[in-house]
C-alpha cells in the first residue's frame, strides 16, 4: 500500500506538471501573440487608474499574487497606441471613457491630449463619455469631437492648488527636533518639518507655477470646446462641481448631450455606420499593445532611455514607493550604451523629483562620458527637478513639455534630533569613550542637544554640493556661476518660464528630441529607437518574490491610506535616503 500511495504521488505530480508546463506554453503563446485588427473597430482609452511614465513590469499571474487592484497604464504604452491607432486603417475613430484618472504630473496629461490631437489629423473622429468627469481626466477628453456625460453625472472643475501638511506641531509633542541644512531660500522641503506654515518663497513659487499649468489647461480646454478661457476661469470659481441642474453643463459648452451609457452605444455605432443588433469590434490598450507597428526597424538605432521615478543610490529595499533611478545601476547602463558601437545617438527621457545628491552627480559624470562618444539629447516628461534635473543639465540639448517643472537647484539636509524625546520624556542618558574629539558626531547630530559644531559641518558639506550643483549646471548650459545662482537657490520653474533663463533649449515632445538627436549624429533619414533598460521577462517577475511582496504590500497601503499614502511614504523614506538631497519638496500628481 505504501509503495502504491507513492506511485500515485508520483504520478500525480507529473501529471500537474505537464498540465502546468502546458498552461505556461499556451500563456507565452497568448502573451506574445499580435492582435488582428478587425474592420471597422474601435480604440477604446480606458482614463481610469494610475498613469505614469512607465507601467511597471507584471507578471500573467498578478491576481494570485494580490496585485490586480492595481490599474496602472504607462504614457509610453499609451502614446504608442494612439500612434497605432492613428496608421491602422481599420481603425475607424478612439472613444475615451472617463473616469477617476491619475495622472503622475500635469505634464503627462497634455502629453495624451497631445497625442489625441494629432490623432485628429488623419480625419479620423474621437467621442468622450463618462459617468463623472475628474478635472484632468475632463482636460485630456475635451479634445474629442463630442462629449458626452451621464445625465446624474458630474464634472470637476476647480483649478489647480491644494494644502501641504505640517508636521512640526505633532513633533514639539513627541519631543523631535529636525533641524535642517540647506542652501537656497526657495529650498522649500525641509519646511514641512520645521515649520507650522508655507513660508513666501514657497508660496511665490507654488503660485507661480501652478498658475501657469492652469492657464494652460484653460486654453487647451477653450480651444476645443469652442469657449474662452476666461469663461471657463468664471465658471471654475463658480463652482461648475455644484451645478444643480445637468443642462448647466450644456449651456456651459462643456458637454455636447447627457445621456446613459446605453446611449453612448448607440452614438459609437451610428459613427461606424452598425445597425442595432451589430457588435462593435472594441480594443483595449492592452489589445493595441500588441498590435504590430507600421513602423521598421532599419537604419541606424537611437537609444531612448528612461530614467524616471526618485534618484537613489541604490535599491536596498522590496518595498520602495515606485519605480527608483539607482545611480549605480543607471551608470552602468549608460557606460553600455557609450560602448555600444550600433547605438549613434542616446535620448535621456528624465521624469524626477531629484533624490540622493551623490548619485545625481555619478549620473551626471557618466553623462559627460557618454556624450564624449555619441550626442546626448534630454526630453524632460513630467518633471525634472533638483537632482532630476541636474542630471539632465549636461545634455547636448534639452526639451520639455510646455508644463514640465524643472529647476530647483538646490541642496539641503534634514536631521531629526530626538534628545528631547529620548532624555527628558523617556530618561535614557548617554555615556561613553572615544578615541577622537567627533569620533560621535553622528550620535551629537541625533541625541545631542548642543551640537552647533556638527550641524556647521553639515551646512560646510551641503555647501560645497551646492557650489558643485552650480558648476555643473553652469558647465552644461554655457552660464557662469553667479548667472546659474541668480535662477537657482531652490526655485522651482514650469518649463515655459525655464526657457527664457536658458534652463532648456526648446518646448517639444520625446518625438522632437528624437528627431534632434539624429540631427546632432549626422545620420540619414533612415533610424529606428530602442527603449531602455528593457522591460523585465514576465517569468522573472513571476519568480522575484522580494518585488512581489513590495508590490503587495504597496497596494494595500495605497487601498489603506488613499489620500494619506504620499505623506506617509515620504516620512518613511526620509530615514532611508541619503542625508545630502537633491529634491522637489512635493508631489505632481493631478486627478
Amino acid at each position: 500500500m505504501v509503495f502504491a500511495t507513492m506511485c500515485g504521488i508520483v504520478l500525480l505530480s507529473a501529471i500537474a506538471g505537464i498540465l502546468f508546463m502546458i498552461s505556461l506554453v499556451g500563456i507565452i503563446a497568448s502573451d506574445s501573440a499580435s492582435t488582428k485588427v478587425d474592420d471597422n473597430s474601435v480604440f477604446v482609452l480606458k482614463l481610469n487608474g494610475t498613469i505614469n511614465e512607465r507601467a511597471e513590469d507584471s507578471s500573467p499571474f498578478s491576481s494570485l499574487l494580490g496585485q490586480a487592484n492595481m490599474e496602472e497604464m504607462g504614457l509610453d504604452d499609451i502614446l504608442a497606441s494612439i500612434q497605432k491607432a492613428k496608421d491602422e486603417d481599420d481603425i475607424k475613430g478612439i472613444y475615451i471613457e472617463g473616469g477617476i484618472a491619475s495622472f503622475d504630473s500635469p505634464a503627462t496629461a497634455q502629453q495624451v491630449r497631445d497625442a489625441l490631437l494629432d490623432f485628429k489629423k488623419s480625419g479620423k473622429w474621437i467621442i468622450a463619455y463618462a459617468d463623472q468627469f475628474m478635472q484632468t481626466s475632463y482636460y485630456v477628453a475635451s479634445v474629442a469631437d463630442s462629449v458626452f456625460m451621464n445625465k446624474t453625472g458630474m464634472l470637476d472643475l476647480k483649478g489647480l492648488g491644494g494644502k501641504s501638511e505640517y508636521l512640526t506641531g505633532l513633533y514639539e509633542k513627541l519631543g523631535i527636533k529636525y533641524q535642517p541644512v540647506r542652501v537656497g531660500k526657495y529650498k522649500s522641503y525641509v519646511e514641512r518639518q520645521t515649520r507650522k506654515d508655507m513660508s513666501a518663497e514657497d508660496r511665490e513659487q507654488r503660485l507661480t507655477y501652478q498658475q501657469g499649468i492652469w492657464q494652460h489647461m484653460l486654453k487647451d480646454i477653450a480651444d476645443s470646446r469652442k469657449v474662452t478661457a476666461q469663461q471657463l476661469d468664471q465658471l471654475a470659481s463658480d463652482s461648475i462641481i455644484l451645478f444643480a441642474n445637468p443642462a448647466d453643463y450644456i449651456k456651459a459648452g462643456l458637454v455636447d448631450r447627457m445621456m446613459y451609457p446605453e446611449g453612448i452605444k448607440q452614438v459609437i455605432k451610428a459613427k461606424l455606420g452598425l445597425d442595432d443588433d451589430d457588435d462593435i469590434n472594441q480594443l483595449t490598450l492592452s489589445d493595441m499593445l500588441n498590435v504590430k507597428s507600421k513602423k521598421k526597424e532599419k537604419g541606424d538605432k537611437i537609444a531612448v532611455y528612461y530614467a524616471y521615478g526618485e534618484i537613489v543610490d541604490e535599491v536596498t529595499s522590496s518595498f520602495m514607493s515606485g519605480h527608483c533611478i539607482a545611480g549605480n545601476t543607471t551608470v552602468k547602463d549608460l557606460n553600455e550604451l557609450a560602448d555600444d558601437d550600433d547605438v549613434k545617438a542616446v535620448v535621456l527621457r528624465v521624469n524626477s523629483p531629484g533624490g540622493s545628491a551623490v548619485a545625481s552627480e555619478q549620473i551626471w559624470h557618466a553623462i559627460e562620458l557618454l556624450k564624449e562618444k555619441k550626442p546626448v539629447v534630454v526630453s524632460m516628461g513630467g518633471v525634472a527637478a533638483s537632482g532630476g534635473y541636474m542630471i539632465s543639465s549636461g545634455a547636448n540639448y534639452i526639451f520639455a513639455e510646455p508644463t514640465t517643472i524643472t529647476g530647483s537647484i538646490g541642496i539641503f539636509g534634514l536631521i531629526p534630533n530626538f534628545s528631547e524625546l529620548v532624555t527628558d520624556k523617556l530618561g535614557v542618558t548617554f555615556d561613553g569613550v572615544k578615541t577622537n574629539r567627533f569620533t560621535d558626531y553622528e550620535e551629537n547630530l541625533v541625541l545631542s542637544k548642543d551640537n552647533s559644531e556638527e550641524l556647521g559641518f553639515m551646512q560646510t558639506y551641503v555647501d560645497r554640493g551646492y557650489e558643485t550643483f552650480l558648476s555643473i549646471v553652469g558647465q552644461g548650459r554655457k552660464m557662469t556661476r553667479d548667472q546659474v545662482h541668480e535662477i537657482a537657490q531652490g526655485r522651482v520653474w514650469l518649463a515655459t518660464d525655464a526657457l527664457p533663463i536658458k534652463l532648456v533649449d526648446q518646448l517639444g515632445s520625446l518625438d522632437d528630441a528624437v528627431k534632434k538627436a539624429v540631427e546632432l549624429a549626422k545620420l540619414d533619414d533612415e533610424y529606428y529607437t530602442a527603449t531602455y533598460p528593457g522591460k523585465s521577462d514576465w517569468m522573472d517577475n513571476l519568480f522575484n518574490s522580494d518585488k512581489n511582496k513590495g508590490s503587495y504590500l504597496d497596494s494595500e497601503l495605497r487601498a489603506v491610506l488613499g489620500d494619506l499614502y504620499e505623506p506617509v511614504m515620504q516620512l518613511r523614506m526620509d530615514q532611508q535616503r541619503n542625508r545630502l538631497q537633491a529634491r522637489l519638496p512635493y508631489s505632481t500628481k493631478m486627478r
